[in-house]
């Protein structure tokens, strides 16, 4: 249990860095060489990784939580124009809301890191 508690301080970052790069590969596969810039998003994920800084780890945390709630916003605007008769519709709705909801709870979990912890 002690080192459960010792690296579930990291899950959130290999999170952020997991998405960016399965956006990055979706990306790539369809746009090529302009997909490169997605991968930026990953370094301060990483950093965090490599060297832990309490001032970045907050400032990542209140930013996605603004992102995730700007999707939130967004994920309900778009579910009031979907049809839920279509087999698709139904997947991307279910689909969406686990990725939207994994990351407002990374995001609120990095605020909680940099709040309650010295790194």
């Amino acid at each position: 249990m002690k080192t459960l508690n010792k690296y579930s301080k990291f899950i959130p970052y290999l999170y952020f860095i997991t998405a960016s790069a399965y956006w990055f590969t979706l990306i790539n596969r369809t746009e090529g060489l302009s997909a490169y810039p997605i991968l930026l998003l990953g370094i301060p994920f990483l950093w965090q990784l490599i060297k832990p800084n309490k001032s970045l780890n907050f400032t990542l945390g209140i930013t996605f939580v603004c992102l995730s709630s700007y999707l939130i916003v967004g994920y309900l605007l778009n579910i009031s124009g979907i049809s839920g008769y279509f087999q698709d519709s139904q997947n991307f709705i279910f689909n969406g809301a686990i990725f939207i909801v994994c990351n407002l709870l990374m995001a609120l979990w990095i605020i909680r890191n940099s709040l309650n912890r010295a790194f």
